[in-house]
């Protein structure tokens, strides 16, 4: 398997999901904690990136082998594996080195920080392979936009966070005598919840477009996703809904001072994304428009993540 095969199994191009709220989550912890270690930042960047691009190559993965239509945009040149001829073993291989490094790094990670990174690690890792893996991948099922939303944008938020401030009691775990205890600061869990809404919507809203986009080759696939169940006309409104509730998120934090004033710079975004939206609406097809998903998390983010720059100057 050469590199741009392996960066078609893995669909490199769609790493940017995770990137953000990496990038959100660190941002946020120097505005609100003046915190960031870079050693720990790397460990837990590397870690999180085998484990996504794992879990996409499980995706193709089982894609291809479960498989009934095997004609049309996404079998043939959308499935790194038919489209590059890339062998069952070669697949499964890279699989299991990327799931190797990424828990080996998060091992180190849970030893430097505490007991909530490794948990909150096994959640997030179980998560990750079932979603694509087992007798009902949760991306077969109407769930997936909620997991890979709350996963991607929520759970891998609140670990840029948290290991960066795990000593400062946000929550606090001790495990003694097969006894669990937990004390949690709810102020600032709510407050690490709130700003990884607008990305939880943003990435939800990315599977939906996907899903929106394969209804018709999903079912023939036995691939029963929200869109087969809600209806493509209400699977639209709702990508509409998901586009526009993370500025909503981010002016209701600046009136709260819980984000600084300069996010309002975000609300420029909404241009492009009104464009991309329209665009979207008028057609949903896989290898045209379904990047507007992608491209709007895109400006979002960065223009996001721009301000928070700002705002550290100012």
């Amino acid at each position: 398997m050469n590199l741009k095969s392996f960066f078609k199994l893995v669909e490199i191009q769609t790493k940017v999901a995770s990137l953000f709220p990496l990038l959100i989550g660190t941002l946020f912890t120097l505005h609100r904690y003046g915190r960031f270690d870079i050693l720990v930042f790397l460990i837990f960047f590397v870690s999180l990136l085998c484990i996504d691009l794992a879990t996409t190559a499980i995706n193709n993965f089982m894609d291809y082998k479960k498989a009934i239509k095997k004609d049309g945009y996404n079998y043939e040149i959308h499935n790194a594996m038919v489209r590059d001829g890339i062998s069952e073993k070669a697949a499964l291989v890279t699989i299991i080195t990327l799931l190797i490094l990424g828990s080996f790094l998060g091992i180190i990670l849970f030893l430097i920080t505490d007991l909530v990174v490794l948990f909150v690690g096994i959640l997030s890792f179980a998560i990750g392979v079932t979603y694509s893996y087992g007798p009902i991948p949760i991306s077969r099922t109407p769930f997936g936009e909620l997991f890979s939303g709350v996963v991607m944008g929520g759970l891998i938020l609140f670990l840029t966070v948290y290991i960066q401030v795990f000593d400062t009691n946000i929550i606090s775990a001790d495990l003694s005598s097969l006894m669990l205890s937990l004390n949690v600061n709810l102020e600032e869990m709510l407050s690490i919840f709130f700003i990884s809404l607008p990305l939880i919507f943003l990435i939800s809203n990315i599977m939906l477009a996907n899903n929106i986009c394969d209804l018709d080759d999903d079912v023939i696939n036995r691939r029963y996703t929200l869109p087969y169940y809600i209806g493509k006309k209400n699977s639209l409104l709702i990508y509409v809904l998901l586009n526009i509730l993370p500025f909503i998120v981010v002016i209701i934090g600046v009136v709260f001072k819980i984000l600084p004033v300069e996010n309002y710079l975000v609300l420029i975004a909404a241009i492009p994304i009104y464009k991309n939206i329209k665009v979207f609406l008028s057609v949903q097809i896989k290898a045209e428009t379904f990047i507007v998903a992608v491209k709007n998390l895109l400006v979002f983010g960065v223009l996001w993540a721009g301000s928070f720059i700002i705002s550290f100057f100012v």
